[in-house]
């Protein structure tokens, strides 16, 4: 499995980990903002074991990923960097994107002449084009918060617990590693480029400003499409899931019970079943690698 691989551009350098065979049809992983690429481990590494290529990238300003030096993180740049990595990957790959990463999926493959030349399909996970309020804010209270870092793991690990509190606090805590880094001061702050939402008009999936582009892109979809929403989550209500189907009448949807806005890490399983199922009806892989 090639981990930390680097692809350059213009202003970044993004850096992936690939799993799965090279040859296998790809899977493009886009996390969402104030997230890295290790977001979505456990669905690249079951996808990797069900016959497919699947690449985790840390989005510009994420993770291991260079920041931009102008501080450049619109939908358009993401967009561009996704290209730039199915690109890299060789054969048009399915987008699977949650929040920002979703919404920076679709504009990438949607404001394409021929979509098909770009990505084979596309899996928004709890995220569309009309989202609550509420939701959106209390997302962008969490990422502005903390400027000056935490003294210790412990303290992130409760931030998290309490922007989270459905889900258990880990007892171990080693994995909060790969969410910040350590200063030379000795505390410990997200990765990511605080830039990133610098602009108090900013949201994180960046629908506010940009809402009517959306919704034309989102009419525009031509490739098979997944809305992915959890049940409990704030953020994408029952009523803008409709919403985005209505726009995309092709799209299929998939409403996660037990799952809130990180559906991926609340119910792994349920997710996993769904996203390959959806796959192997619109990409399907070989029959004697299923066999394997």
């Amino acid at each position: 499995m090639p981990e930390g691989v680097e692809v350059p551009g213009d202003d970044v350098t993004l850096v992936l980990d690939a799993y799965g065979d090279e040859e296998a049809p790809g899977v493009l992983l886009a996390h969402g903002g104030g997230q890295t690429r290790h977001s979505w481990g456990g669905t690249a590494r079951w996808l990797g074991t069900s016959g497919y290529q699947a690449v985790t990238v840390d989005l510009r300003g994420h993770g291991d990923s260079s920041w931009s030096p102008e501080g450049r993180y619109d939908l358009a740049d993401h967009a561009e960097d996704l290209r730039r990595v199915a690109a890299w990957m060789g054969a048009p790959p399915a987008f699977v994107g949650a929040s920002l990463g979703g919404l920076s999926s679709l504009v990438a493959i949607a404001e394409m002449p021929d979509q098909s030349a770009v990505a084979s399909a596309l899996v928004l996970v709890d995220v569309a084009i009309h989202l609550e309020l509420e939701g959106i804010a209390r997302i962008g209270q969490f990422m502005r918060a903390r400027p000056n870092g935490f003294a210790s793991l412990e303290e992130v690990a409760d931030a998290v617990a309490a922007y989270n509190p459905h889900r258990p606090r880990p007892s171990d805590l080693s994995g909060l590693r790969k969410n910040v880094r350590q200063g030379d001061d000795g505390r410990w702050r997200w990765h990511w480029d605080p830039r990133i939402m610098r602009d108090p008009k900013v949201d994180e999936p960046r629908t506010i400003l940009h809402r009517q582009r959306l919704e034309r892109d989102a009419a525009s979809l031509s490739v098979p499409t997944l809305l992915v929403r959890g049940r409990n989550s704030d953020l994408l209500s029952e009523r803008g899931a409709r919403r985005f189907l209505d726009l995309v009448p092709h799209a299929e949807f998939v409403d996660v019970a037990g799952a809130g806005h990180m559906v991926a890490g609340d119910r792994n399983d349920t997710f996993n079943d769904g996203i390959v199922g959806f796959l192997q009806r619109v990409q399907p892989v070989r029959r004697e690698t299923l066999e394997q």
